[in-house]
């Protein structure tokens, strides 16, 4: 530092002049203290011993040695300072990186190298296939040790988001990246199913649009399709895409080739029920009823595609002191890069709606429609009302080019969303007359804009056409409807505001309000101890001891909550796929347990969290996506790499569960019912005979002869006779009368039938009482299962002079299925 100041008052002095030799010399030295150096030295030991005029071969040989020390980060920086990138292998610098959570490192590395971007987003892709493994990186890397945090950075579900990521920022073709395509199709073809068939939040014809586009040409996704429509819709839907698409015969699951057969000819491509129904501009008078309506004729909505009718929407909106409501809509994109071009930006004023058609790149680039968009957004004397607008902003800049050479100015924008999140904020705990204290987006079947509306306006709004192909044309009813309400109700929902801002906790200046990013308001200055206050409050609203949502959201071994002791049926959680041992361990303690299914993405789990008031349980790099889409403290991280039993006692101690014999085996290991029905050998007896399960088994006749009296159907006793050998077990469970069981059918009121081919006729003679699960029909009954779990959770079981013996239980079923836990 001393020489670099002396440097400045003597410019002249230079290395220049000196003897080769010597200069040699001293670049040599000055070499070595590279990867000594703080970096901040770096760049003036290459300026003063002028180290790019080194031989390139001795340079590289100073950054192999220092790959081979495994000192990757100096390496990078000392490679980028001498530009030496295209001259090495990329994987020997970037790989480490990547693995010690240096991204943005490899990321500069490659920068500015065509090739090496490339080369880096290509490997990152590979890292993504079906058939990738650790063990070849550890083949290819043996110096590296990877420890199971590495491990867990190069999971297909991370590494495709930095796939897309960077093929967005380097501007890489999708194609050179399949993997990762083929991974975003896949979770995109999930979330469809889930929006159509599970939440019902998507038309048919929509949900049919972005199905084709997502699957076309790609034998493989079309195959999953078929399997996700046998779960999600049946066998008849799946067999009418699977024809669509020729899957061929050996490909189909099971049932799917039949079901083809039972279908009636048609056309290919033609689906039942997949024709556009009629699409009046009325909805139906239940829609009318349910959501928030558009209270101007149809004739007050224009559709705008030329000049003149752009001219006719310049004059009403740019007049001084107008209110104008901005939406943009444009297709979402399922599986590729997103590069959202607006398709139709909708600005409504009172009493009428004006519909801006992009789609047409004649009038869309043309210079007088980007200077009306210019001087819309720039004037401040047009007040124009937006929520979330920053999204759509982003969006429109991507739409014109001209907007990068000269940035379009943002004048005279009220956001409603920064509006809403203070209206909730100061609300929240209020009573009075303002809207329901709710998070938003949380806690509630609306969110987002829907949710403002229905809090100001008293309807939500139908955001049945949100996800619809808004590059089409034309445009059905629905799509017009929807797009015009969209902005409509922005202009009510400003006037309703404005008009008594007070009943909705709300300053008079609704200007006054800072954006969520000012970070300036009371709520989020508030301090940890009252924010431990408020959300100890919350959680023991939800029945949850307030210690157990702490901060700390990782449980540790020997973690204990020093809240009010919970029954095991008090706490109800939703485990994400990477820990389903610990569910199904947790679930046979008695607690209430939800399940993701291996092919579930994350993010069900946090839906089930929001809905259900659920803890998410998980582990790994999901808890950080996860913990930000829930409240404060309801997802929890464990260590994957312990063993299922020890999670559960950690997860026990940690809620400060007090478990007892009869919790065991309190909820159905298979689909977490609590409700169990007692059913004595006889009657079993009676219903597997009349059923023909034990004309197999005709050889049991000679053990006993109970069997040979047995009474019609119709006399199921009430209530369950038990023998006195029978069983002294009685879970903390719900017991449903014998009546409930439809004597015909053997079904449920839930619709489960009666398992009876799982029981086996021989072990009538030594079973005295079956329990059946009324919720899917499983049937139980005494074994050893019990005992074995007593044993395994003695340290976290309270038994007492009062608690029933272990001996008898509830083991499991005849499969086998639930004595591996």
């Amino acid at each position: 530092m001393e020489f670099l100041r002396w440097r400045e008052s003597n410019p002249q002095a230079s290395l220049e002049g000196e003897p080769s030799e010597r200069v040699r010399s001293l670049q040599i030295r000055a070499l070595s203290l590279l990867s000594e150096a703080q970096p901040s030295y770096i760049e003036p030991l290459l300026d003063i011993y002028q180290l790019h005029s080194l031989d390139q071969g001795l340079l590289l040989g100073h950054v192999g040695k220092l790959l081979n020390s495994g000192i990757y980060k100096e390496a990078a920086l000392l490679s980028m300072k001498l530009k030496l990138q295209s001259e090495l292998d990329m994987e020997q610098i970037c790989v480490p990186l990547i693995l010690q959570d240096k991204m943005p490192l490899a990321e500069s590395y490659v920068k500015g190298h065509s090739h090496l971007e490339e080369g880096l987003v290509k490997l990152l892709d590979a890292w993504c296939s079906p058939n990738f493994s650790v063990v070849q990186l550890q083949r290819k890397f043996p110096g590296l040790s990877l420890s199971q945090h590495q491990t867990e950075r190069i999971h297909p579900k991370m590494l495709s988001k930095q796939v897309f990521r960077l093929m967005e920022h380097f501007n890489i073709d999708p194609a050179l990246c399949p993997n990762s395509v083929t991974k975003r199709k896949l979770d995109s073809l999930k979330f469809l199913m889930y929006k159509r068939f599970v939440e019902k939040g998507m038309s048919e014809e929509n949900w049919s649009d972005h199905i084709q586009a997502t699957v076309a040409g790609s034998p493989e996704l079309q195959v999953y399709l078929v399997e996700l429509l046998v779960r999600y819709s049946g066998l008849h839907s799946a067999a009418q895409w699977s024809m669509h698409y020729r899957v061929p015969r050996e490909r189909l699951p099971m049932g799917v080739w039949d079901t083809q057969q039972n279908l009636p000819p048609s056309k290919p491509g033609e689906f039942e029920g997949h024709a556009p129904s009629a699409d009046p501009w009325e909805p139906p008078p239940a829609h009318q009823q349910q959501y928030y309506q558009l209270p101007i004729a149809k004739d007050k909505v224009h559709f705008l595609h030329t000049l003149e009718g752009l001219e006719l929407c310049r004059q009403v909106v740019l007049k001084p002191g107008s209110r104008v409501g901005v939406d943009m809509e444009w297709l979402a994109g399922f599986g590729a890069v997103p590069r959202q071009r607006v398709a139709l930006i909708q600005l409504a004023v009172r009493e009428e709606v004006f519909l801006i058609d992009l789609r047409e790149t004649t009038f869309s680039e043309h210079e007088h429609t980007v200077e009306f968009i210019r001087t819309f957004f720039s004037d401040p004397k047009v007040l124009k009302l937006g929520y979330g607008m920053s999204g759509d902003l982003k969006s429109l800049l991507a739409t014109w080019p001209q907007f990068t050479d000269e940035p379009l100015k943002v004048d005279g924008v009220l956001d409603l969303l920064n509006v809403h999140q203070q209206m909730q904020r100061n609300c929240r705990g209020g009573g009075g007359r303002g809207p329901r204290s709710v998070e938003v987006g949380e806690g509630t079947a609306e969110k987002g804009l829907s949710l403002l509306v229905q809090q100001v306006l008293g309807k939500p709004l139908d955001k049945m056409e949100q996800l619809s192909n808004w590059e089409r044309r034309p445009l059905r009813n629905s799509q017009l409807r929807y797009a015009a309400i969209d902005a409509y109700c922005l202009l009510e929902v400003y006037l309703t505001l404005s008009q008594d801002p007070t009943r909705f906790h709300l300053p008079v200046d609704l200007h006054s309000i800072p954006s969520s990013q000012a970070g300036n308001n009371k709520e989020e200055k508030k301090s940890k101890k009252d924010r431990e206050k408020e959300k100890g409050k919350q959680a023991r609203c939800r029945g949850v001891p307030s210690d157990a949502l702490s901060q700390k959201s990782h449980v540790q071994p020997g973690a204990t909550s020093q809240g009010v002791a919970m029954k095991p049926q008090q706490l109800r959680v939703v485990c994400d796929n990477m820990l389903q041992g610990l569910g199904r361990y947790l679930r046979s303690l008695g607690v209430d347990v939800l399940l993701l299914e291996n092919n579930d993405d994350h993010k069900v789990a946090a839906q089930l969290a929001r809905e259900e008031g659920r803890i998410i349980l998980t582990s790994g790099q999901p808890y950080q996506t996860l913990k930000s889409q829930v409240g404060e403290g309801r997802c929890l991280a464990l260590d994957c790499s312990q063993r299922a039993r020890d999670q559960a006692v950690q997860v026990l101690q940690y809620f400060n569960i007090q478990l007892t014999p009869d919790d065991i085996f309190s909820r159905c290991q298979a689909c977490n019912g609590d409700e169990y029905m007692r059913l004595p050998r006889e009657d079993m007896a009676r219903m597997l005979r009349e059923r023909g399960f034990m004309q197999v088994q005709a050889q049991v006749k000679k053990v006993e002869n109970w069997e040979e009296q047995y009474e019609p159907l119709s006399s199921l006793t009430p209530v369950a006779r038990e023998a006195p050998e029978g069983p002294r077990y009685s879970p903390h469970c719900r017991w449903a009368p014998i009546s409930h069981l439809d004597q015909k059918s053997l079904k449920f009121p839930s619709g489960a039938e009666l398992q009876l081919h799982t029981v086996p006729p021989g072990i009538l003679p030594r079973i005295h009482i079956f329990f059946i699960c009324t919720t899917c029909g499983k049937v139980f009954w005494e074994g050893s299962h019990f005992d074995r779990i007593v044993n395994q959770f003695q340290e976290v079981l309270s038994i007492g002079e009062d608690t029933p013996s272990s001996q008898g239980g509830l083991p499991g079923d005849p499969e086998g299925e639930l004595s591996g836990i």
